[in-house]
């Protein structure tokens, strides 16, 4: 009779970018560890990132309603006590996830190091030097609990064949694809947009160039950009996440900012180049698997005080539109050079 599985619960709650960055971890771990089972934690809305990891299984919480406050998160420990846990990665280390792992007191927990105090030294400037990767951190998780983990020989899965709803939206186009998302969490952390449209622009002419973004105000800022050049189509507002990632693996190359987007791209074995405002490769949040080069960062002489924060959250009003120190012609010329 076979031993069972190793059966790992994993807890990565939100946000995008942080769950997006779990998946080639994840791909890594199994890889070496074949028979290790996971149940990943996380936003319903997530679940269509694991779909290509077979040993993968996501568990839903639902902390609006079903899992809401310390009875819920009870409610939610005995629901995954069902699947006879054996041991836990809490790569999120936030107060929920702490009220869990007390639920489960007697397993085998480890959770991440964020790396606070050398973050901190980075975004006052003691310290301007790279810190370890987010997709590393992941891993010495797993390292700890005594999974080998290899990072450094990625397999991508294999580009999806389009619905014919994706292939209308694209159109009968043989250019190269590009997906550019000019937006992020934080001005701060954007491109100007009339800088990204002289960008797009320039980029039409010779690729297909395909728009990602979300939210009312967004799609309608993309939907006036696609109208505004040929070879732009607006995938804003028009797909749910499955589709979304299905066009994603279509791409030649994706144009990003430090966001979600950047993090969906490179999951799925994507080209990436990222522009970076007012945070910083540095801090390890770059997507994975990319070379340095592809990442474009602010002018650090104008702008001396980059990283203001970890996540761009805090800067000053100066700072609003550092990226736009990137000129246009330095990110065409990556793109044109890169994909």
């Amino acid at each position: 009779m076979s031993q069972p599985k190793n059966h790992i619960l994993v807890i990565r709650l939100s946000a995008m970018g942080d769950v997006a960055m779990t998946v080639p971890v994840l791909r890594g771990l199994v890889h070496k560890n074949p028979d290790v089972k996971i149940t990943v934690l996380t936003r319903a809305f997530f679940t269509p990132f694991f779909r290509d990891i077979p040993q993968v299984t996501v568990f839903p919480a639902d902390f609006i309603d079903r899992h809401k406050g310390v009875l819920g998160l009870w409610k939610l420990s005995k629901e995954l006590k069902v699947f006879k846990i054996d041991v836990i990665a809490d790569l999120h280390n936030i107060l929920r996830s702490h009220i869990l792992k007390l639920l489960f007191f007697g397993k085998h927990i480890v959770q991440i190091d964020k790396g606070r105090a050398e973050k901190n030294a980075l975004v006052t400037g003691k310290n301007f030097a790279p810190l370890k990767t987010t997709h590393q951190r992941y891993a010495d998780v797993f390292e700890t609990l005594g999974f080998s983990v290899d990072l450094t020989n990625p397999t991508f899965p294999e580009r999806v064949v389009l619905s014919s709803k994706l292939q209308a939206l694209l159109g009968h186009n043989f250019k190269k694809i590009i997906g550019i998302a000019p937006f992020a969490a934080h001005e701060g952390k954007m491109y100007p947009l009339t800088l990204m449209k002289r960008v797009i622009e320039a980029l039409s002419k010779e690729y297909q160039i395909v728009l990602f973004g979300g939210g009312k105000k967004e799609v309608e800022v993309l939907n006036d950009i696609e109208n505004a050049f040929e070879n732009v189509v607006n995938a804003a507002g028009k797909l749910c996440l499955n589709e979304e990632l299905d066009l994603i693996s279509n791409l030649d190359g994706m144009l990003a900012m430090d966001s979600g987007n950047a993090h969906m791209a490179a999951m799925l074995g994507v080209k990436t180049i990222t522009i970076w405002g007012v945070t910083h490769p540095y801090a390890g949040f770059a997507p994975f698997n990319q070379p340095k080069d592809y990442a474009l960062v602010a002018n650090k002489d104008l702008f001396p005080k980059i990283p203001t924060s970890i996540f761009g959250n805090k800067y000053p009003e100066n700072y609003k539109d550092a990226a736009g120190s990137i000129s246009p012609e330095t990110i065409i010329s990556k793109v044109k050079s890169s994909i």
